[in-house]
């Protein structure tokens, strides 16, 4: 268990980041910011930030840069833009609660490709397997029900906002339209995750990956930008949420946060870190409660509860698969799980 504490607790500070980001975007959207010029301003500044650092903390080991690898990273950053694209659409029509809740579903769509493309095996007689499995149904039915299920208030914030939350299953249009784009928004996360992990073996240079990551969706981003938005005032940062909105995204919603998921990628793999997007449905609780005055319902505790119990039996299995591995190695230096190539933390 010990091997998975610092990408635990990365993959903890990665979800804080997340949520936080998608509660500032969905401020700065309804000021009238499009998603689009978010996704450039946002891509450009951590593409600017990676662009010396990644080259310099990578500079003795440095896969070269061949057309098949930039075909790769720009593969990469084609996926991550059309995730962040339906992303935005969906929390813009629908609301910062429901992306959170829909993120939910990235760990079952990510263990499925994982399983089909032979990522992560899949055996009902080992009890690691049924571990994985079951945790990650049980941890998705855990956010489900913090997010369908109410109930009473047990814990309530400093100012309560007056508004009452809207339901999930609204029959409101833009409300189904958000849910249809952060469903798709889902599914390519998925897909980016396995492509990342794919990547990663062959070009482990972490930060040079999220670099060209960045960039691309920088370039794809500003290409829809100029396609599209025909006013120039469009492209303004005031009121200054939107310049810090943008500054946070970009340095730690972007290089941040996208440079630990990947580091944590490279060590764990796949399915490991999308397990963790169940986690963020607790995280968006408690900074509801703390810093927007929301309050804790029975079916907020009750669903982190299950949350915890499905989270911890994917634990379990994933360091029952190192011990086994550790085993067969016969003293050699093994990867943390099956897809990861990269030296042992």
């Amino acid at each position: 268990m010990g091997k998975v504490t610092v990408p635990f607790i990365g993959m903890i500070i990665a979800e804080i980041v997340q949520v936080a980001l998608i509660i500032l975007s969905k401020q700065v959207m309804s000021q009238g910011m499009t998603s689009f010029i978010f996704i450039f301003y946002s891509n450009s500044i951590a593409a600017l930030v990676l662009l010396p650092s990644s080259f310099f903390i990578h500079r003795f080991q440095r896969p070269p840069l061949t057309f098949s690898n930039l075909s790769g990273f720009f593969i990469l950053g084609l996926l991550g833009y059309l995730a962040q694209v339906f992303g935005y659409a969906g929390i813009n029509y629908s609301s910062s609660t429901l992306a959170t809740a829909m993120l939910n579903l990235i760990p079952g769509f990510t263990f499925i490709l994982a399983v089909l493309f032979r990522m992560e095996q899949l055996d009902w007689k080992s009890s690691s397997s049924l571990a994985k499995s079951l945790g990650t149904i049980v941890s998705i039915a855990g956010a489900f029900i913090a997010t369908l299920y109410k109930g009473a208030a047990i814990l309530k914030g400093p100012s309560p906002t007056n508004s009452s939350q809207q339901p999930l299953f609204s029959q409101d249009f833009s409300w189904i339209l958000g849910g249809l784009f952060l469903s798709a928004d889902c599914v390519v996360a998925a897909a980016f995750l396995i492509v990342q992990a794919s990547i990663l073996k062959k070009y482990p240079a972490g930060l040079i990956v999220v670099f060209f990551y960045c960039f691309f969706v920088a370039i794809l981003s500003a290409v829809t930008c100029l396609a599209v938005e025909r006013d120039i005032s469009a492209w303004s940062l005031e009121p200054k949420l939107r310049l810090l909105s943008v500054l946070y995204s970009g340095i730690f919603g972007s290089a941040v946060q996208v440079g630990i998921t990947t580091w944590c990628l490279h060590q764990t793999g796949p399915v490991f870190v999308s397990m963790f997007k169940p986690i963020g449905i607790v995280i968006s609780v408690v900074i509801g409660v703390v810093f927007l005055g929301d309050a804790f319902y029975l079916g907020s505790l009750i669903g982190a509860t299950v949350i915890v119990i499905g989270f911890y039996s994917v634990l379990w299995g994933k360091s029952k698969d190192i011990e086994a591995r550790n085993l067969e190695s016969s003293g050699n230096q093994t990867p943390l799980l099956k897809e990861n190539i990269s030296e042992e933390i």
